[in-house]
């Protein structure tokens, strides 16, 4: 009588048999990305009109995460300084390569380890530096050469 009330009682219990699954859990709502950190202390103040926090998607580029986007007029030219803070140097480096096939006739510019091409009729410089991608929007090669090292050499 014992073993049929010690089996009875192990059965309510639910040993032996298989554990139930549990359930489905409630699918949560993606936390909201972080607001990219305001960095316009490292972008030059002469001759620069405007200087925008953009959320997401920089200079309306889908491949971009958000940061900060500068206007400049100097010497009769227009154009943009762009500064993306990122998790990683392997995240800007691989941002970098991605613009690359956004670009036509990109070419690298291993000084900086970036590439400088055309989308559509605009010239783009893009480069990682630390966590940071870099870029000037909107001149020639050699007049964002000279542009991008002054910008570098104020982003550690």
């Amino acid at each position: 009588m014992k073993k049929v009330l010690i089996v009875l009682a192990l059965a309510a219990l639910g040993c032996g048999s298989a554990p139930e699954s549990p359930a489905p859990a409630a699918k949560t709502a993606e936390a909201p990305k972080p607001k990219p950190p305001d960095e316009s202390r490292r972008f030059p103040k002469e001759g620069r009109t405007s200087m925008e926090l953009v959320e997401d998607h920089a200079l309306g580029k889908d491949y971009l995460p958000g940061g900060n986007v500068a206007t400049y007029e100097k010497d009769g030219k227009s154009y943009r300084l762009i500064l993306l803070v990122v998790k990683d140097p392997d995240t800007a480096a691989l941002l970098s390569f991605e613009a690359k096939s956004h670009l036509e006739g990109a070419k690298l510019v291993p000084s900086f380890g970036g590439y400088f091409g055309m989308d559509g009729e605009t010239p783009w410089f893009l480069f990682p530096k630390t966590n940071h991608l870099l870029g000037v929007v909107g001149l020639p090669q050699d007049e964002a050469d000279a542009v991008a090292r002054e910008f570098a050499a104020r982003v550690q």
